[in-house]
């Protein structure tokens, strides 16, 4: 048990996670107030405003600097880090999702005209760059307010 104690005694980890937390719940309100519907889906979903995966880097990072010093070098490593992950976050991830949104409308096409059953592929995986902006602006308010 001295474990886990141990774990969340660690204050950059739980700004960094209540940060993810919020843009998690920001997404399933933002996602009512647009569909009018609850998706229980959006509490762990990848995708969508504002970016979890930033809003966690860059508390992260955000929480190294403030502890550690903008000069350390832990915080060279964690915001080289928050970079590549916002960074695929906007580019490769969002690539796949516009490529999985074009697989599944040719498979749809295959299936209306053969018959084909195929599982349609997840679109939302990636994100606009707002939304990774978006992510990492609400990412170092978290960390600026908790730590």
């Amino acid at each position: 048990m001295n474990f886990f104690s141990r774990i969340f005694d660690n204050r950059v980890l739980v700004v960094a996670l209540v940060s993810w937390t919020i843009a998690q719940v920001a997404k399933v309100v933002i996602d009512i107030s647009i569909n009018k519907k609850f998706d229980l889906k959006r509490f762990v979903g990848s995708g969508g405003m504002p970016s979890s995966h930033s809003a966690f880097v860059m508390a992260l990072s955000t929480g190294i600097g403030r502890l550690q010093g903008w000069d350390s070098p832990l915080f060279a490593i964690a915001i080289s880090y928050a970079f590549v992950v916002m960074y695929d976050a906007a580019g490769v991830r969002r690539a796949a999702g516009k490529q999985a949104e074009i697989i599944n409308i040719i498979i749809m096409d295959v299936i209306e005209h053969k018959g084909l059953k195929e599982e349609r592929l997840k679109e939302l995986i990636g994100h606009t760059p707002i939304e990774v902006i978006a992510g990492g602006i609400l990412g170092i308010i978290t960390a600026n307010i908790m730590l």
